[in-house]
């Protein structure tokens, strides 16, 4: 009788210890904090029309970038800015990576006009993805990254120029602010992130 409850005490503890190993190790696995992106209740749909939540897309290391795809200005620069980001990782880093292009303006961003948009641009396969929304998710991202724009006609908006990069846990750790400036700080955080998955 006592060997048995002792054989069953290990096997419990070696269960546990495997369940916690697993728990921690595995980014999908990981407690989401406070100031995870992943706390947004926001329904958000895909270029190709699937609809998702941000925390879909944990365990993954986030490169998110705010446009909207009939801009003539400052997005063609942020979307060559985001593609040289890409060119920049290496196979077994970009595996762990989304690049993540979100519309500032749903009404004209349907999901049929971002995977026109994303087809055009050679972008509509991993490690790429298109997002939209409401308009009231899409202030209340902009905010949580703090990216301000401003219709200022019906087709166009005044925006900051900002690439933000988040961890598997959905939590900011890096921003790139600028059109066309060095990126290697960026680079080198997208690649010290993924070395931890």
């Amino acid at each position: 009788m006592k060997k048995t409850i002792v054989l069953l005490l290990l096997v419990f503890g070696l269960q546990s210890c495997k369940d916690f190993t697993k728990e921690t190790s595995n980014p999908e696995n990981a407690k989401i904090t406070d100031i995870s992106i992943y706390n947004l209740p926001s329904k958000w749909t895909t270029q190709n029309g699937q609809n998702i939540e941000l925390k879909n897309l944990k365990g993954n290391v986030l490169v998110m970038v705010m446009i909207y795809t009939s801009c003539k200005a400052a997005c063609p620069k942020l979307v060559a800015d985001m593609r040289d980001i890409e060119s920049k990782l290496d196979k077994k880093t970009k595996n762990k990576v989304k690049l993540v292009l979100v519309s500032i303006d749903p009404v004209t961003d349907t999901p049929k006009r971002l995977k026109s948009f994303a087809i055009e641009n050679k972008m509509n396969q991993d490690p790429w993805l298109f997002l939209r929304s409401t308009e009231d998710n899409t202030r209340e991202f902009a905010a949580l990254l703090a990216v301000n724009y401003k219709q200022i006609s019906p087709m166009d908006f005044s925006h900051s120029n900002i690439i933000s990069v988040f961890n598997t846990k959905g939590e900011l750790i890096y921003q790139q602010e600028g059109l066309g400036v060095n990126n290697d700080q960026t680079i080198n955080k997208i690649n010290e992130e993924a070395s931890k998955i």
